[in-house]
């Protein structure tokens, strides 16, 4: 079953083409905490940019290894894309930008992201 995370504005909407998960982790570093992501892991191939690529702006930090994707207008991270650790392409979604999902049920994995 696929979902959707989208942008505040909805100028930005993705596809993911995966079930929606019954776990999230949640991450202590400085760019997870101020913005409050909740982060679910899937293969990059399942995600795709339905519309909004044009407003979609990149920000990288620390190791710049992963690509945090925001929207310009609204400023929200409906995802991010990297590469796991085997090296194959993988994304996270915000849950807090998938609509109609019940956040309180979802177990939170916490991930120590600020010791990196």
């Amino acid at each position: 079953m696929a979902y959707e995370s989208r942008c505040h504005c909805g100028k930005v909407r993705v596809e993911v083409d995966a079930d929606l998960p019954d776990k999230a982790v949640v991450c202590n570093c400085s760019h997870c905490s101020a913005k409050g992501l909740v982060l679910a892991a899937v293969p990059g191939p399942s995600v795709r940019v339905a519309s909004g690529e044009d407003v979609l702006e990149t920000y990288q930090f620390n190791r710049h290894a992963i690509d945090h994707r925001f929207c310009i207008s609204c400023g929200a991270q409906p995802f991010s894309q990297g590469k796991g650790r085997d090296g194959s392409p993988m994304a996270m979604i915000n849950l807090r930008c998938v609509p109609g999902i019940d956040l309180e049920t979802i177990e939170k994995m916490p991930f120590d992201g600020a010791s990196l």
